[in-house]
């Protein structure tokens, strides 16, 4: 199980070469296809700071993130100006400003009651994040949570998992499958290669790298 303090240290250090400054051009090209209803709540888990929430905020969106670093959320608000009201609860303690609502707090502390009102779900850096014990536990318990009829998009990585230690981790193919059946629908809308884009996977020995995007569908 990979420690907490991992990811409070990679914040202290900067170290979020997983951040980017604008919104993921994968989500600006296929969010459309997964036809979030018009003003839902969209889940963002293991959010970070991504301006991607920015994003879908701006599509009409209600957003709900989570996020373990209390530096991450604070960077967040503070980058963009906003003052968030903040409470506490039993899952952490929430930022909400506009549009807008982050938890600080552990994903894991999730439950149903607290993801009832997501009707959709973006994942970029989640379970790309998480070692494969993880991966298992995160699906089963997290995606779990989300009501029937909840979609999404997903996108993973997938290179040589012996040529790279993660995170990020390669997910393949198979696995989403494997792991997401039978509660959800999945479709491939996407298979990238992403090698030549990405000079630090280069540097670490990597020789191959695709990124994959997931349209997701929880049936039921």
């Amino acid at each position: 199980m990979m420690d907490p303090d991992f990811w409070h240290q990679r914040w202290r250090d900067n170290e979020i070469g997983f951040h980017l400054g604008q919104p993921a051009p994968l989500l600006q090209k296929h969010w459309p296809a997964v036809a979030a209803p018009a003003g839902s709540r969209v889940f963002v888990p293991l959010a970070g700071k991504s301006v991607d929430m920015l994003w879908l905020a701006s599509q009409g969106h209600r957003v709900l993130g989570v996020e373990l670093s209390p530096l991450a959320v604070e960077q967040f608000f503070a980058e963009h100006a906003m003052e968030p009201e903040v409470v506490a609860s039993r899952y952490g303690t929430h930022y909400r400003a506009g549009d807008i609502e982050l938890i600080c707090g552990d994903v894991f502390a999730l439950d149903a009651a607290a993801l009832a009102g997501c009707a959709a779900v973006y994942d970029r850096a989640a379970l790309v994040a998480l070692p494969a014990e993880l991966r298992r536990r995160y699906v089963d318990d997290i995606y779990a949570r989300l009501p029937a009829a909840c979609c999404g998009l997903l996108i993973t990585l997938e290179y040589p998992a012996h040529e790279k230690d993660g995170p990020p981790f390669p997910v393949t193919e198979a696995e989403v499958r494997e792991r997401y059946a039978p509660q959800w629908t999945i479709d491939l809308l996407e298979r990238r290669d992403i090698l030549a884009t990405e000079p630090r996977f280069i540097e670490q020995g990597v020789t191959a790298l695709d990124t994959c995007v997931y349209r997701l569908h929880r049936d039921g």
